[in-house]
């Protein structure tokens, strides 16, 4: 399995300083001229696709946020792949599990986008640590749904979330189920912007996980493979970013991310797209033209 690039690991470490800080009070900052037009622009944007953009951006260094329907619920995809690693990671800091332990991956585990977990059948298995990289890096179905299994379900994902402060996003079900949208009061495997915006604060640069779990999550984000036409299209070409894709069948999609300038604190960057006129390309774009916002913020 291709691990990330030890130089591109060891910057992403390097610029990491705030994890160490403790959280201040999320409060969104007074208004500039530059947040109000992007606030602006996203509005734009919505209208000129015809469905609904979630979005929220925060500049760590200066406290100051800019949302759109950001306290409305989305469907999370793939996204939520980054938290359930978490969860995992979590466990170790506790010692009640190994990064080294092994699962072995049965044909029935399959399901879906499986990249890596379908060339490693049988024994020798899979380890939780490898586990995690393929379901945040690879975005691999199977490796979520048997991490999911190793912390007890979906419901003790949900009692994860709920320990680190959010008490809105909730995981119901596992892949590829987890995608599905019966009706608009579906609260099933959602979230909002603006609280997967705290939560990935909290899981990256908080104290919830142990500094080398926080910069093992950061690695996998940042070595993703399926993100390259997103976030990562829009933010300027100096950013180190690290994120993580997630889409459906039926207009869905999203990307939720960190990314660190060069010359000023971390971005974070949360997006989620309906866009059920669009096609892939668009819905890419739009979540492309997201992130050259997030540059403004």
């Amino acid at each position: 399995m291709k691990l990330i690039d030890r130089r591109r690991l060891l910057c992403a470490f390097s610029l990491l300083p705030l994890a160490t800080l403790p959280l201040p009070t999320l409060v969104k900052a007074s208004s500039t001229s530059s947040t109000q037009e992007v606030a602006r622009r996203l509005q734009a944007l919505e209208q000129q696709h015809k469905g609904r953009l979630g979005v929220a951006l925060m500049n760590v260094g200066t406290g100051a946020v800019v949302s759109h329907r950001g306290d409305e619920r989305f469907l999370f995809n793939s996204t939520g792949k980054v938290f359930i690693a978490a969860a995992a990671l979590a466990q170790v800091d506790r010692g009640e599990e190994s990064l080294d332990r092994r699962i072995e991956i049965k044909s029935s585990d399959l399901t879906g986008w499986t990249p890596v977990t379908e060339k490693q059948m049988g024994s020798p298995g899979m380890t939780i640590a490898e586990l995690g990289q393929a379901a945040v890096a690879w975005s691999d179905n199977a490796a979520a749904n048997l991490l999911i299994e190793s912390l007890g379900g979906p419901a003790e994902v949900t009692a994860f979330l709920r320990g680190i402060g959010d008490t809105t996003t909730r995981l119901d079900r596992t892949e590829p189920t987890l995608n599905e949208h019966e009706h608009d009061g579906d609260e099933r495997d959602t979230t909002t912007p603006r609280a997967m915006m705290q939560t990935l604060r909290t899981l990256l640069l908080g104290e919830v996980l142990s500094p080398a779990s926080r910069h093992q999550l950061a690695a996998w984000m940042i070595e993703g493979k399926t993100g390259d036409a997103r976030l990562r299209a829009g933010m300027p070409s100096g950013w180190l970013v690290g994120e993580k894709t997630g889409t459906n069948s039926v207009g869905n999609a999203g990307d939720i991310g960190i990314a660190w300038p060069s010359d000023r604190g971390a971005v974070i960057v949360i997006a989620y797209v309906y866009l059920p006129e669009a096609d892939k390309a668009q819905r890419d774009q739009v979540i492309a033209e997201i992130g050259k916002l997030a540059a403004k913020v």
